[in-house]
């Protein structure tokens, strides 16, 4: 088993490592498929192709999220449970008897909750928003960055449909629009069918938390993810990130203040298991020899 204070560091966080690593790691005769105009190309009929298809599957429509939000709103989040990663905070507001606490948006959840009342979304209905965000606390690596381009969607959910059935439907209406993303990509770019990069796969297998640290209990959290895509499937939910497992610690800390880490979701073996969140990975295999 790996001692307590290596799991500890472990836990650190997203990103947490050392720039001489991500030196090694990265590498630096990378040279892209596609010149500039058509990377962008590809890039924005990807990017049109994720929103349409997911605003369909899902019953969702697309809103715009506020870069700046009141530091007095609480609708800014939470990075981790401790609160250190904090947003950028300025006042403004020129002539004000009492300027504006303004934050830049770290991540949309809090705010999307609001936004569902605001639309007047029912069940079973929800928004869409290509959200840009700023969380300069992360460590940089070849994962994380300063600056934040994602997708961010929320859908109301009645109480009885909290549970894990909801929860692998919904993965898998995502997966679909994955993998019908990476068709459309292969098939309007024929550079990018590239023996370097292995097409997406079309089968998305689920597991817990729980069950990868009993198949690796030796390995660090990041080391199971990557023998699983190896071992397992090269395509895999990890359900239930954030509840402490058998061992004590999460697979991974999840923020404080949205992440569903504690419903009961199974009971193996008596013992039960918790989480209504989790990760879609992807291995990608490296080919040495392109």
């Amino acid at each position: 088993m790996m001692d307590r204070q290596n799991e500890q560091a472990d836990l650190s966080g997203p990103g947490v490592g050392s720039y001489d690593q991500v030196a090694r790691e990265l590498p630096t005769d990378y040279v892209p498929l596609l010149p500039p105009r058509q990377r962008m190309m590809t890039l924005f009929e990807i990017k049109k192709y994720v929103e349409d298809n997911l605003c369909r599957e899902l019953n969702l429509q697309m809103v715009p999220v506020p870069r700046l939000i009141s530091g007095h709103s609480g609708m800014n989040d939470y990075l981790d449970r401790d609160g250190t990663r904090t947003p950028v905070e300025f006042s403004c507001g020129l002539g004000l008897d009492r300027p504006i606490s303004a934050q830049i948006v770290q991540a949309a959840t809090k705010w999307k909750r609001l936004a569902l009342a605001q639309f007047g979304c029912n069940p079973g209905e929800g928004i869409n928003t290509d959200m840009r965000a700023v969380r300069k606390d992360y460590f940089l690596d070849h994962d994380h960055s300063a600056y934040v381009d994602q997708w961010d969607w929320e859908r109301v959910l009645t109480a009885e449909a909290r549970h894990l059935d909801t929860l692998r439907t919904v993965v898998e209406t995502i997966w679909r629009v994955i993998y019908g993303a990476g068709q459309l990509v292969r098939e309007h770019f024929p550079a990018l069918r590239s023996e370097a990069y292995a097409p997406i796969p079309e089968k998305l297998t689920f597991i817990h938390a729980e069950e990868l640290l009993d198949r690796y209990p030796d390995l660090p959290r990041k080391q199971r993810e990557t023998r699983a895509l190896q071992d397992i499937s090269p395509a895999l939910f990890i359900i239930g990130i954030g509840w402490p497992l058998a061992d004590g610690y999460p697979h991974e800390l999840r923020a404080a203040d949205y992440d569903d880490w504690a419903t009961e979701t199974i009971t193996v073996n008596g013992q039960t298991y918790h989480g209504l969140n989790g990760d879609i990975l992807v291995w990608n295999p490296e080919n040495p020899a392109v």
